[in-house]
């Protein structure tokens, strides 16, 4: 006999997550109720997550659950701020208890792992479609934001760019890879890694902060945007991945940096009288993270090899072409 709505939510989604004193009504009433902290400002995100649109058909149901999570995630960690509390959207085609039990049992490990709750919801049947929206909280007026930097600041971006691309062509069948590169390109497309910890640090040290989702070209042009000025990258400066030099090559892997998307890491600008603070505080070697370049006064985002311009046929992820 097929479950029920109750019987679905009770069995895999009352427990997934957290506990946290400050949720007082949480699954099962007809809303939640939290206490926000005193001194504190709230921060919301929400994503939406559509088979064959954002991942691969078929792609095991726990990456899904912690790629929903965690691209919300990425989102707070770019304000800077600390994640609390959640609620899921989830439209199924069907209720399969092994399939729901998988997706809330990767959810429910990256919630743990964030102290985040799961407050509420809401599930339907229809083709798959995943909903996160995520509220966490920063201190008043210390979020980061895309629109504070200047020209002259210092450009950095956190980890390696490209693997999630790479990861998403192996996982379509179109890259081939050694069995080593393979298996950590394909896992950093499926379980991205939320900065979390960097975001936080970074607050008073970044001037401007944006997460890398639809390309590290596109977003750096967008948080230039913001911020009213140019961009210039350094293409030799761009880190990459060993698994991924080794499945695509050097040049192809910064290509793939630039322009792949869905890294879900992070990208800021630093006032260059506070490069030197944060570097000691934040040792780029324990942090991971790279300077790539600069914003300038120039309209416009420009990559730039031995002064060269560099042209590339798109600049990142189009969520409408």
């Amino acid at each position: 006999m097929p479950l029920t709505e109750f019987e679905l939510i009770e069995r895999y989604f009352r427990d997934c997550g957290a506990a946290r004193s400050d949720v007082i009504a949480g699954i099962g009433d007809d809303a939640a109720l939290v206490a926000v902290p005193p001194d504190t400002e709230l921060v919301v995100a929400t994503d939406t997550l559509v088979a064959g649109v954002h991942f691969p058909p078929g792609s095991p149901a726990a990456s899904i659950g912690h790629r929903a999570l965690a691209v919300n995630l990425s989102d707070l960690a770019a304000m800077g701020a600390r994640a609390a509390w959640a609620l899921l959207a989830l439209t199924i085609p069907r209720a399969e208890e092994a399939w729901l039990a998988e997706f809330a049992a990767g959810l429910a490990a990256l919630a743990r792992a964030h102290r985040v709750a799961l407050v509420g919801g809401d599930t339907t049947r229809g083709p798959l479609t995943v909903t996160v929206q995520l509220l966490g909280t920063v201190p008043p007026g210390a979020a980061l934001r895309r629109c504070g930097g200047r020209a002259g600041d210092a450009l950095f971006v956190s980890g390696t760019p490209g693997d999630a691309a790479a990861g998403l062509a192996l996982e379509e069948r179109r890259l081939a890879a050694e069995p080593l590169a393979l298996a950590y390109l394909r896992e950093r497309f499926l379980r991205p890694t939320p900065r979390m910890a960097l975001g936080e640090r970074l607050r008073g040290h970044a001037s401007a902060c944006i997460d890398v989702s639809d390309g590290l070209l596109g977003d750096a042009g967008k948080l230039a945007r913001a911020s009213q000025t140019g961009v210039e990258i350094s293409f030799a400066a761009v880190p990459v991945s060993e698994p991924l030099v080794r499945a695509v090559g050097e040049e192809q892997a910064r290509t793939l940096a630039l322009t792949g998307g869905d890294d879900y890491e992070l990208l800021f600008a630093v006032h260059p009288e506070k490069v030197s603070a944060m570097l000691a505080e934040l040792p780029p070697q324990r942090w991971g993270y790279t300077r790539i370049g600069a914003l300038r006064a120039a309209p416009g985002a420009e990559v730039l090899r031995e002064g060269t311009v560099m042209q590339f046929s798109h600049s990142g992820y189009q969520h409408f072409t």
